[in-house]
């Protein structure tokens, strides 16, 4: 995609795509402009799709946690909050956005557009936030929901019928039985605004680190080292 003009002139192609068309085109376009793109392109557009990214995010979570209240009446509100992580954070966001195909669509500045790292992850995340801010604010509530479950119901019930396993309770069953001592988890990175933090987390066991996990809160990056730190003793044995 080379310029917001071009962006409008494929509009139905997106909207096609996503399964919503939008009573306001500006709002599709703004969702699919990154601020790399409008920092190279100010005589254009001073706008970029952090905040819908920002709005978006706060929609999915109630869209799921919802869904999840309703149709899971016997879970515990530990088990919830982890299908929940499970089915917004940064790589379930980057596999939805995947599966609607609209990548080639978004505006990036020309440094973004040959990163191909973590980066380029947080980027397909963050575009399928601000996609979900935009149908919000189009349409609704219902609209954004049926969205969502117009185009990942299947997805998300085979992540929720998935046996669920908390990574951090199990580090902390082998650290006592094998060890004596609990696990240290550490903060190795923070970075990211406020709205879209992104926490790399070190775990260790009697002073030597086991795992390291990565995720959009302290938690889930805490969760993540855990399941490395696992998968790591089980294979050394």
């Amino acid at each position: 995609m080379k310029d917001l003009k071009d962006l409008i002139t494929h509009s139905f192609d997106i909207e096609s795509k996503i399964g919503y068309a939008f009573k306001d085109k500006s709002l599709l376009a703004l969702a699919f402009v990154h601020k790399s793109y409008v920092n190279e392109h100010r005589d254009i557009t001073s706008e970029h799709n952090e905040r819908l990214e920002f709005l978006g995010d706060s929609v999915l979570g109630i869209l799921i946690v919802d869904y999840l209240y309703r149709y899971l009446p016997s879970t515990s509100e530990g088990d919830l909050s982890h299908l929940r992580s499970c089915l917004v954070d940064a790589s379930a966001c980057m596999r939805y956005v995947q599966e609607l195909d609209v990548e080639e669509y978004l505006l990036l500045g020309k440094g973004e557009r040959f990163n191909n790292g973590r980066g380029r992850d947080s980027i397909l995340s963050d575009l399928f936030e601000a996609i979900i801010g935009a149908i919000y604010l189009d349409g609704g509530i219902e609209a954004a929901k049926n969205f969502l479950f117009k185009n990942f119901s299947s997805e998300i019930n085979v992540i929720m019928t998935k046996p669920i396993r908390n990574w951090k309770a199990d580090l902390q069953d082998y650290s006592q039985k094998k060890h004596k001592c609990p696990p240290e988890y550490s903060i190795i990175e923070e970075s990211g605004p406020d709205h879209s933090k992104r926490f790399i987390i070190a775990v260790a066991i009697d002073g030597e680190e086991v795992g390291r996990g990565s995720g959009p809160s302290k938690k889930e990056a805490q969760q993540s080292a855990a399941e490395d730190a696992i998968n790591s003793v089980i294979s050394d044995q």
